[in-house]
């Protein structure tokens, strides 16, 4: 329980009606959830516009509402009105929470790509370092023992000072989270005091109607995230870098192959194990010693610069650095599942053109006997993806495999047919197989020695959504339940 006084001591607002020295006992923004004694929060959402609920959660018991627009209730329920109430729900929900964030060291990763796979690198090297780590992204929250599926990559505010909370009450220093650009944007980690703040790339993402209006409201949304840090440590590689820190507020490190970077690659050569493709590379700057990751690719390199750029504040010897880094492995990222000693196969999540491109080219560099993908794309999203993903298969793979993903309300065929626009603008090789067990089933029997083998698309997710209902599937459950047919 808390006053709402102390809940919007750090807020601009204007006391429309009753009284602030009342007491909260909950802070909410979905009506649904409305009780006696709560804060209700209208937020403006794409669908759904809060204020509409206002006369509902006071006669549900809510004792104050803090509002943008004027709403109609009755005199006794305290009314406050802000300029943006999501930016206040986050302030508030600080409050209530008694502050959370500021008993941890917390880190935010931003970039286009990178942020999940890093977050689970810094974990695993911090927890070899003997830190208690909570971490928030795009496949998870963990806690503890306690591990939360997403809905987000940044949650809404509530919830992630809800989650600081409980990370502080099970003994948690620190919290590694990825911070998107549509959580900036929505104010989600507004208030927030970052130790860190990290910026991994840049590329076009994530612009449309319901997203960013272009890529420089894009990219300065991403820019916020280094206002509100203590140290900003940037990809100085990246076109980008410039354009990010110009108006940064933190104290400024680098990463990269570049000259002159505080942490600085040099000599990344390729590694090829059985069933397993990697690269290791020289670290020198602000530390000095080799490295090895058992994950492909040239982006590898950064995700691993990035975490022991990170680490190396919290003075993590060279040998946790190393051990941890060969350990940390992140589920549905360039995920390599056993299936035979002749050739690899990987899961990825993969789901878009640029993507898709990035894993591809740096699977090429390995020079697999056959670069295989298989992959199918969502319904009722944008066709173009579909047809981009598939000129990138045919361009960049010996082989396609083309499959369902997670259809919704389309028919997967008709989405096959997207994909296959796109792909006859190539040489490529193509099959099409719809089900995607059987089109993995085609992809193990059909493997030859030296083959690089991808599952794109579904990455860390364990559904199929098809007409409005998530079904149950795992890809690596349907890898053993084929590997246990064969047999």
């Amino acid at each position: 329980m808390k006053k709402l006084e102390s809940l919007i001591k750090n807020i601009k607002y204007e006391l429309v009606q009753g009284s602030i020295d009342i007491d909260i006992e909950e802070v909410v923004n979905d009506s649904r959830k409305a009780a006696k004694g709560g804060l209700f929060i209208c937020i403006k959402g794409t669908a759904v516009d809060g204020h509409k609920f206002a006369g509902d959660v006071a006669k549900a018991g809510c004792t104050a509402i803090v509002c943008e627009d004027d709403v109609d209730v009755p005199s006794d329920v305290t009314v406050v009105k802000v300029s943006d109430t999501r930016y206040a729900m986050a302030l508030i929900s600080a409050a209530f929470f008694d502050y959370p964030a500021t008993k941890m060291k917390v880190i935010g990763i931003t970039g286009t790509k990178g942020k999940t796979t890093t977050t689970y690198m810094v974990k695993s090297i911090l927890e070899g370092a003997g830190h208690k780590v909570g971490l928030i992204g795009t496949i998870e929250t963990i806690i503890g023992d306690k591990r939360i599926p997403s809905a987000n990559t940044t949650p809404e505010s509530y919830l992630i000072h809800k989650y600081f909370s409980e990370m502080v009450e099970c003994g948690c220093d620190c919290c590694v989270m990825e911070v998107s650009s549509q959580g900036l944007m929505m104010h989600r980690t507004a208030g927030i005091d970052f130790s860190f703040g990290i910026f991994t790339n840049l590329e076009p993402d994530h612009i449309g109607p319901n997203e960013h209006a272009s890529f420089e409201e894009y990219m300065n949304c991403k820019a916020m995230l280094f206002k509100q840090c203590e140290v900003g440590i940037f990809n100085c590689d990246d076109g980008h870098f410039k354009d990010i820190s110009k108006d940064c507020t933190c104290k400024v490190e680098t990463y990269g192959f570049s000259e002159g970077a505080d942490y600085r690659a040099s000599d990344m050569k390729l590694m090829t194990k059985p069933g397993v493709l990697g690269v290791s590379y020289k670290v020198s700057g602000k530390v000095n010693f080799d490295v090895d990751v058992d994950v492909p690719g040239k982006f590898s390199v950064y995700n691993s610069l990035t975490a022991i750029a990170i680490c190396d504040h919290f003075n993590a010897d060279t040998a946790t650095m190393k051990k941890a880094l060969l350990a940390a492995k992140t589920r549905g990222r360039i995920e390599i599942v056993k299936v035979s000693d002749d050739f690899t196969l990987m899961i990825d999540y993969a789901h878009n053109a640029m993507s898709l491109k990035s894993l591809l080219t740096s699977l090429r560099e390995y020079e697999p006997k056959r670069l295989v993908c298989l992959f199918g794309c969502g319904g009722n999203r944008s066709k173009l993806r579909r047809y981009e993903m598939g000129e990138v298969s045919g361009e960049y793979a010996d082989l396609t495999i083309i499959t369902s993903d997670n259809p919704r309300f389309e028919e997967p065929l008709d989405i096959i047919a997207d994909i296959k626009t796109g792909i006859e603008k190539t040489d490529g090789k193509f099959v099409e197989i719809p089900d995607r067990k059987d089109a993995i089933r085609y992809a193990i029997r059909n493997g030859k020695p030296g083959d690089v083998i991808v599952l794109a698309g579904k990455g860390h997710e364990d559904y199929q959504e098809i007409k409005g209902v998530k079904h149950h599937m795992d890809e690596r459950e349907l890898i053993a339940d084929i590997l246990a047919e064969e047999n």
